[in-house]
């Protein structure tokens, strides 16, 4: 069984000088309960379904599951999916350490206005570097998941 282990943060300053890539996402969730999503995504020209399992005490380490499927099947099976979709692009960014690389999401739609970071470690005690845009910690803060932000939008916060 596949565990992902990742750090989140908000994101304060410029960070797209430094990005080499950017795709652009869309997804929804065919079921957003915390003890497992599954989601459903076009990324870039592919399809992926994807089953994540419930957080651990700090919200850094989880099951993960995904799967390359065709992006007709993604968006049959979003019609499918709870209400709200997620419009994303995400930007990769090398970090300074060169071990590490930011997977950076800028949100539109309802939750434009939001931009967040994550890292992806081997532990979740793994030291890393921090960019001088990285702003105030958030992970395991369930507001911030994905499937929660198509529940209750960024915009809705203010």
């Amino acid at each position: 069984m596949a565990q992902e282990i990742e750090k989140k943060f908000l994101v304060n300053g410029d960070f797209k000088a430094e990005a080499f890539k950017a795709t652009r996402i869309t997804q929804g969730y065919l079921s957003s309960v915390p003890e497992r999503t599954v989601r459903v995504r076009v990324k870039g020209e592919k399809g992926f379904i994807t089953v994540k399992g419930i957080g651990n005490a700090s919200g850094a380490a989880r099951f993960e599951w995904e799967k390359e499927i065709p992006v007709e099947e993604v968006k049959s099976l979003l019609e499918l999916a709870e209400p709200g979709v997620i419009d994303k692009t995400r930007y990769l960014v090398k970090n300074t350490d060169g071990k590490h690389t930011w997977e950076v999401d800028e949100f539109y739609g309802d939750n434009d206005g939001l931009t967040v970071a994550e890292v992806e470690l081997a532990d979740e005690n793994e030291p890393f570097d921090k960019p001088a845009w990285l702003g105030e910690e958030v992970t395991g803060d369930p507001k911030y998941f994905n499937s929660m932000l198509m529940k209750n939008p960024y915009k809705n916060w203010k």
